[in-house]
């Protein structure tokens, strides 16, 4: 199954409720409330920022969506992101992306290099934000990720309708200033309004922040060549061994 616009048959992937299944029961509270007291969470604890922005699918860039990444740090310059469809407590995890700064993705060979988008603009333009967090101290790091680049990876496209995650994953794209790049006005005027802010006035706060020196041309593939990525899912023979050491 690609990764394509026409949604997986038949149900429970189409219904009425956003996801199928039971309410929590009672006694399921209680195992999750007893495990919470005794297991470490530690890799959840670690994610210390929400960052609210928009993602463009690679292979139908008419398809857009709100993110919600809560992100965490394995050192100071990678950033790896669990993405939700909202920041409220029954969000949906949409995927994951990772963030790498200019000089990691520079040393990726070029077939890696398509997969990968650039953030400047997402900043400059204010449409990348951390709701409800001052924008004086947020600035130091707004200025790091302008300098960044992301490969996110979408696991379930609830945006066509689908109830649980199905079929392949999708690869997902950063907004940009050229079409098909530009997000549509009405999402962001949604998103603003949310959270009580403009990105028109955020945008113009930002006119300081340094933009990268060069923005490599691989990255943002489909600016420079018309063309995304899609998955597909085909049978194959089993490995008895790994390729790898």
């Amino acid at each position: 199954m690609a990764s394509t616009d026409k949604s997986p048959d038949p149900t429970p992937a189409k219904g009425q409720d956003p996801t199928p299944g039971k309410p929590m029961s009672v006694g399921q509270h209680v195992i999750d409330k007893s495990a919470m007291m005794v297991q470490s969470l530690d890799p959840i604890k670690q994610m210390s920022q929400h960052v609210c922005s928009f993602a463009i699918y690679s292979h139908d860039m008419s398809r857009q969506i709100e993110t919600h990444h809560y992100c965490s740090r394995l050192h100071q310059n990678f950033i790896q992101c669990a993405v939700y469809d909202s920041d409220e407590s029954k969000a949906r995890l949409l995927g994951v992306e990772y963030i790498v700064p200019a000089d990691v993705f520079e040393a990726f060979p070029p077939e890696e290099q398509k997969l990968w988008h650039s953030h400047a603009y997402e900043i400059k333009s204010g449409l990348l934000v951390n709701p409800r967090v001052p924008e004086v101290v947020a600035m130091p790091e707004l200025e790091n990720l302008a300098q960044t680049y992301g490969k996110f990876w979408c696991t379930w496209q609830v945006d066509r309708g689908d109830r649980l995650p199905m079929g392949a994953p999708a690869l997902m794209m950063s907004p940009q200033a050229a079409s098909p790049g530009l997000v549509r006005a009405e999402l962001v005027l949604e998103r603003d309004a949310k959270y009580n802010f403009s990105s028109k006035s955020l945008k113009s706060s930002r006119l300081e922040i340094p933009e990268p020196e060069m923005i490599n041309p691989l990255a943002d593939y489909w600016k420079q060549h018309g063309k995304g990525f899609v998955i597909d899912i085909e049978e194959t023979e089993m490995k008895l061994r790994p390729p790898f050491p």
